[in-house]
């Protein structure tokens, strides 16, 4: 019984030896477990960079076998890997430049074309006529618009009128942008602005100056940006009927009923000199970028060209009435509208018109009594084949002109109630403006009381413009 109390004793109590090298052994297996786990890992991650870098290798040795090229084949692969791209930048090099050298090529020619006076643009049968509902009635005036100025860079309108004044309009919108009020007769001295009806307008290239003449004999000139009066130039005799500016310069020639044409030069506020010749007042001027301008002589039948540095003027006939107004084509080339209902082209080298067009508006009144509609304005869009006249028979009509300007056809007509007292293009033909009053601009012959008098905004769509609006 002592026995197994001892045993269990000494069993249940071991020393602290025995526990010491127990606890040792356990570590030491502890360790060895932990060096053989590191040992395994590290033969893992050796063994996986063994496979990855000889993956590698093996890779490198197949393409260095698929190149296999030795430095001067590299040398001549990089070379016409070079060469191929120079090629290709000079291929497209070349094509630009030729691209630009036609562009430039075409403006030369058109340039020289212009000089010379041969330019015709052919651009009439690609206009359409336009929707009613797309023209603009701008009403201000209380009498007739006797004329009107596009300023060049198409974004304002001037217009006069019997009235005696003058209105600035804005083209987008429409709306008046400012108004210079006409004057009482008799209140000349004190009055800034015109006091008799206002017969001509014209507007220099740079739109710098506007000049403006009237029944009072008086050029004015002013500032189109602010309508500041500028410059009076008096000298003229009788009423003044026809205002120009040279192109791309500040001299303004000047037509009057006294018979005679007069040159100013507006920046220096001077008068040059005078020109005689006409057997009757002078009803219409036009100029363009020669030192030498156009008119309409009214009653004496004649069109005169004017060489101002040879002090000399050319002389045509082959109207059978009074011209009333004229306008140039280009610097060879014009059209003229008369009371005897007619239309004419004409050339500097020839005498005779190129072309006549008789009757252009119709004709009214009895059969007996039957007389034509007169002409009382034309434009024409600059070096092109596109012409506009306006009479009183309640239509405006767009003509194109045949090659080399032999020819008048009818291309299409724009109702419009009243006389048609002037007529202008915008440079870039996007638009064409027609000045409308209840009497002829010259006179009170008729009176439309149906006529607005107003502005008309027509615009002039291609028929490519107006498939991308269908789409």
């Amino acid at each position: 019984m002592s026995f197994f109390i001892k045993k269990k004793v000494i069993s249940a109590a071991p020393n602290k030896g025995d526990l010491k090298r127990k606890s040792n052994a356990k570590a030491d297996e502890s360790k060895g477990r932990s060096k053989k786990f590191s040992k395994r890992m590290d033969e893992e991650i050796s063994s996986d960079s063994e496979n990855e870098s000889a993956d590698r290798n093996r890779k490198q040795q197949e393409s260095e076998d698929e190149i296999e090229e030795t430095p001067q084949e590299k040398k001549l692969r990089l070379a016409k890997v070079y060469l191929e791209q120079l090629r290709d930048e000079e291929d497209k090099r070349a094509e630009q430049e030729s691209f630009e050298a036609d562009l430039i090529a075409g403006r030369l020619q058109d340039d020289v074309l212009e000089q010379k006076g041969k330019l015709q643009k052919m651009i009439a049968t690609e206009l359409v006529a336009p929707d009613p509902a797309e023209i603009r009635l701008l009403r201000g005036h209380k009498l007739a618009v006797t004329c009107l100025v596009i300023t060049p860079d198409e974004k304002y309108i001037f217009s006069a009128s019997k009235d005696c004044s003058i209105i600035k309009w804005e083209v987008e919108s429409g709306k008046k942008v400012q108004k210079i009020a006409g004057g009482r007769k008799g209140t000349e001295a004190r009055h800034v602005g015109h006091t008799a009806h206002v017969l001509c307008m014209a507007i220099s290239s740079d739109g710098k100056y506007l000049a403006s003449g009237d029944m009072n004999k008086l050029i004015m000139i002013w500032d189109p940006m602010t309508c500041k009066h500028l410059y009076k130039f008096k000298g003229h005799r009788g009423a003044v009927s026809g205002l120009a500016f040279r192109r791309g310069t500040y001299t303004l020639y000047s037509a009057s009923h006294d018979r005679s044409i007069k040159v100013w030069s507006v920046e220096e506020n001077a008068y040059v000199e005078t020109l005689f010749g006409h057997q009757d007042m002078i009803t219409g001027l036009d100029c363009l970028s020669r030192e030498r301008c156009v008119t309409a002589g009214g009653r004496d039948r004649t069109v005169r060209v004017w060489k101002i540095a040879e002090e000399s003027q050319l002389v045509f006939h082959g109207h059978e009435g009074s011209i009333d107004c004229i306008q140039l084509i280009n610097e060879e080339h014009m059209v003229t509208g008369g009371d005897d209902g007619s239309i004419s082209i004409w050339t500097v080298n020839k005498k005779k018109p190129v072309s006549t067009v008789k009757k252009a508006h119709g004709s009214h009144g009895n059969t007996s009594l039957e007389q034509p509609y007169w002409v009382s304005s034309v434009a024409a869009l600059h070096n092109s084949d596109i012409v506009a006249s306006g009479s009183h028979n309640s239509v405006l009509q767009l003509w194109k002109c045949g090659q080399g300007f032999r020819g008048l056809e009818p291309l299409f007509s724009v109702p419009m109630t009243g006389f048609v007292n002037s007529l202008k293009f915008s440079n870039s033909g996007k638009f064409l403006v027609a000045g409308v009053g209840q009497e002829h601009r010259l006179g009170r012959w008729w009176r439309i009381k149906e006529a607005r008098n107003g502005l008309y905004i027509i615009p002039l769509k291609k028929q490519a413009q107006e498939q991308e609006a269908a789409l």
